[in-house]
């Protein structure tokens, strides 16, 4: 029988799935924002001018770095694998670039083997949406582990598939990849830990491997600082005797083979992790930061309401979002349902497992919010995490959430004691944001606009707390089982649809052929079979990383490790002189416009894409489509040349001053740091011819 209800749980999950995901089964959609490639950027806006001469219409403006990062890195590291060779390099973006080393491509992550079956477009759209059902189904097993009902296991596993953070992050399909692998990592570890035998290890060598490997770094570390947490707290807990001695010596047993399951890990994950550490020591990462005073860079206070209304500051899909900085780093929605349970469990529920994830829900919040704990971090200036937003803590908030939403509501199945407790505290939030959005907007800083939206998006959280606040009380009157066990069928439901509604809202499904599609400018550029790069003089104009989908090598680049020295070369070019001091005046985003630099040169462009007319002098317009037009810049230099002269540097500042001394001769000298003036009057030289052959 026990069997039989899993498997009815299972098929739930999937059936979940299915719902969200309906877009993707009926009508061939695919769960990425194609809709902004078309929507925002020239030439494509101009390829569907005559169909939508106001641009192709758009869900969700925030969710763009799918399509300008994680879908190419992941295509090109995939392409590179097909061919034989390991994916180290990015020859297409920011004059070349690391790949492998960049943590988000997620090349070496086990579910990439999808795309080595399938076409890519499905392979993405199915490991999104395992995303979904594999949270789900891995918190589940863990949630029976842990000995609660069918029905909690249940409602605790949707909650944290369809959670905020969870929504939020779907498209990126690398941080919710990571976290997923955390309830199974537990399960595995549990059962080890219980005498269960060695396929465990196994497991746990698999899932923590995979949950590097997934593609984001910071999720990782803070998934793998949890996890090492929990496992240091069940150990003691096992091992607790009389004697200290005694204790510390039963654990340090039970933990041997936890590390050698870590040293393992270590070794096999090396290939990537090795590579982006090498990286960030020589990217702009701790030099060119978004600064941690501003608004945003931790959760704000008044944000937590967006536990209890996803959208009271407004939603980016409607266009209407009035809050502080990112919707999606901010958003901590678990449903009304949960939060009553989760409540619940912490006010009331007795055991330790309850503790310690409050003891976590409440640290990850305070390292997240603008606490003096939290800021102690970048006041020290610690390597690494000052460099890392702390709202993606998150991830571990919402996570320990949907495990005590389980534990409220498998105790509210069991007894029903306190129940009203913590629905009159919630029931007194929402009378004291009805009574702010209506008389005191000030409160919040609210226009009159910004109110009405506020209280638009009260109501719907409103009418789903009142529906769980009739059904528990109906709960509570009846007595008959039967009856009991039907309402709890329909709070499950009912958080269901809140949870789904919330997701669907936030993410946007397209049509497969806004997915890169190939305009006639695209098609010219691609006609040219010469070595050469491109640039834009505008960020309208396609984008950075997109030439990479086409074959086509940019100055351009969007990525939170760029390479340093570029990002130095970059800052000089942007400025009209020799000036390489932080800050860049960029961050994470390079996108060049100095197309009167003589280092555009340097760097290979020929082509230069505008929506205005350039210098004819210097660019001759060889193509035009709607209202991108195409120049050819008559003064480039190719990838390789060989020079009459080098010149000696002694550092970089010197470096770039001696660029800029000969700013009108770069095709014939080369700057070089590390050698020095003997060595160069020893030097024979001879001009030759370069062919670049691959």
């Amino acid at each position: 029988m026990k069997r039989i209800v899993s498997l009815i749980s299972i098929l739930l999950i999937l059936l979940s799935a299915s719902i969200f995901y309906y877009q993707v089964v009926l009508q061939g959609k695919i769960p990425i924002a194609a809709d902004t490639i078309v929507g925002l950027y020239h030439p494509f806006r101009d390829y569907y001018a005559k169909e939508f001469p106001n641009g192709i219409p758009f869900k969700n403006f925030l969710i763009t770095d799918p399509v300008r990062q994680q879908f190419p890195w992941r295509f090109l590291s995939v392409e590179e694998i097909k061919k034989g060779a390991m994916p180290l390099w990015n020859p297409y973006n920011g004059a070349g670039t690391p790949l492998l080393a960049n943590f988000q491509t997620g090349a070496l992550y086990p579910l990439t083997i999808l795309f080595f079956i399938f076409p890519f477009t499905f392979s993405w759209t199915v490991l999104i949406m395992l995303q979904t059902v594999l949270s789900a189904l891995f918190l589940y097993l863990y949630l029976r582990y842990m000995r609660l009902h069918q029905l909690a296991s249940l409602f605790g596993a949707i909650t944290f598939s369809f959670s905020g953070f969870m929504i939020a992050w779907l498209e990126w399909n690398t941080i919710a990849q990571t976290i997923l692998w955390v309830p199974l990592l537990l399960f595995a570890k549990e059962h080890y830990l219980r005498g269960r035998g060695r396929r465990w290890i196994l497991l746990s060598i698999f899932a923590e491997s995979s949950l590097i490997l997934a593609g984001h770094l910071q999720t990782a570390f803070y998934c793998l600082l949890f996890i090492n947490i929990y496992l240091l707290a069940r150990v003691f807990q096992l091992s607790q005797t009389s004697s200290l001695r005694e204790t510390v010596t039963a654990s340090l047993k039970l933990l041997t083979p936890f590390l050698f399951i870590g040293l393992t890990v270590a070794a096999i994950t090396a290939i990537q992790w090795l590579p982006t550490i090498q990286l960030i020591l020589q990217s702009s990462r701790e030099v060119d930061q978004a600064n941690w005073l501003v608004d945003g860079w931790f959760i704000p206070w008044q944000h937590l309401v967006q536990f209890l209304a996803p959208d009271f500051f407004g939603n980016p899909s409607t266009l209407n979002y009035w809050g502080v900085w990112n919707y999606g780093e901010l958003v901590g929605y678990i449903g009304i349902l949960p939060i009553i349970m989760a409540l619940y469990a912490i006010g009331f529920r007795r055991d330790k497992k309850t503790a310690f994830f409050a003891t976590l829900f409440f640290l990850s919040l305070i390292f997240s919010l603008p606490t003096l704990f939290a800021k102690v971090v970048y006041i020290l200036n610690i390597p690494f995490l000052s460099s890392s937003q702390p709202t993606r803590l998150l991830s571990i908030a919402d996570f320990s959430l949907a495990i005590l939403a389980g534990l409220g509501i498998d105790m509210y199945a069991n007894r029903k004691k306190h129940i009203f407790y913590p629905l009159f505290f919630l029931a007194l939030c929402f009378s004291g944001l009805w009574t702010i959005s209506t008389f005191l907007p000030g409160f919040f800083a609210m226009t009159d606009e910004q109110a009405v939206i506020a209280r638009n998006n009260l109501k719907l959280p409103s009418i789903l707390f009142a529906c769980s606040l009739f059904l528990i009380s109906l709960h509570v009157i009846l007595k008959r089982k039967i009856f009991q066990y039907g309402i709890l069928v329909c709070l499950v439901a009912i958080t269901l649809f809140d949870l789904i509604r919330f997701g669907l809202k936030f993410t946007p499904f397209t049509a497969s052929e806004y997915l890169y599609p190939k305009t006639a400018t695209i098609s010219f550029l691609q006609k040219d079979k010469s070595m050469f790069r491109v640039m834009a003089t505008d960020s309208r104009l396609f984008p950075p990383n997109f030439s990479l989908m086409y074959g086509l090598s940019s100055v351009d680049l969007y990525d939170p490790l760029f390479l340093k020295r570029y990002g130095q070369l970059i800052a000089a070019m942007e400025r009209n002189e020799p000036n390489i001091d932080p800050p860049f005046g960029f961050n994470r985003i390079i996108t060049p416009h100095n197309v009167m630099s003589p280092l555009v040169n340097l760097l290979n462009v020929k082509y230069v894409l505008s929506l205005s007319d350039l210098d004819p002098v210097r660019y001759k317009k060889v193509f035009q489509e709607g209202n991108t037009k195409v120049f050819e810049n008559n003064a480039y230099l190719p990838r390789a040349f060989f020079v009459k002269k080098i010149i000696p540097a002694n550092s970089e500042k010197d470096a770039i001053a001696k660029l800029f001394n000969y700013a009108e001769n770069l095709g014939e000298v080369a700057v070089v740091e590390g050698i020095s003036t003997p060595q160069v009057g020893k030097a024979e030289f001879s001009i030759g011819n370069v062919t670049i052959e691959s």
